[in-house]
């Protein structure tokens, strides 16, 4: 039995990725990515729908451990992509056939997710996330859309907050108390 009920059309992911130095990245540098899951959003960005879920983590560099899906460093680009996969592996898990919005402020993330963009860096995560695409688009309808960073776009704002907070270490903000640009 899905979570959603049947007078929503589609689930929203909003997703973002953080990364504390963003030059001369390597392994050990910090990333981590967030997600805001929606239902009955219209994609506008005033807030419409209600939160399903949110959840957050770090970009796993290791390749030794059991979350490592390719990344090599911690950067932003990583972190985008790894935003990219939890989206798709949760829209795996999500028993209901409703269609699904990924949306991102990375064109990178996006068009590499796709196979629009050929990977030229990150091979191995792309490709996972390429692979995660395929499989999700063979069991319902997903497509993505950019979302302009830091313009008050309600959900977006707070997928970054959840990267953030999670990049440096701290809790997110009870959505109750947290307000849009709050980081």
């Amino acid at each position: 039995m899905s979570i959603l009920s049947s007078s929503h059309e589609n689930i929203a992911l909003y997703i973002d990725g953080s990364c504390l130095e963003n030059q001369n990245v390597t392994a050990e540098t910090p990333a981590a990515w967030g997600m805001a899951i929606v239902i009955g959003d219209n994609g506008l960005g005033k807030g419409s729908g209600e939160i399903l879920e949110e959840t957050w983590g770090r970009v796993i560099c290791k390749p030794n451990a059991e979350e490592f899906i390719g990344a090599e460093v911690g950067s932003n680009n990583t972190a985008e992509l790894t935003a990219f996969a939890m989206a798709l592996r949760w829209l795996l898990i999500d028993d209901s056939e409703y269609s699904a919005i990924i949306y991102t402020d990375s064109q990178y993330a996006g068009n590499l997710a796709t196979g629009a963009w050929r990977a030229k860096a990150n091979k191995s995560l792309v490709k996972h996330v390429q692979n995660l695409w395929q499989e999700v688009a063979q069991v319902r309808t997903v497509e993505w859309r950019h979302v302009r960073a830091h313009r008050g776009h309600r959900w977006n704002e707070r997928a970054d907050h959840l990267a953030n907070r999670c990049v440096n270490n701290q809790l997110p903000i009870p959505l109750t108390f947290w307000k849009p640009g709050q980081r």
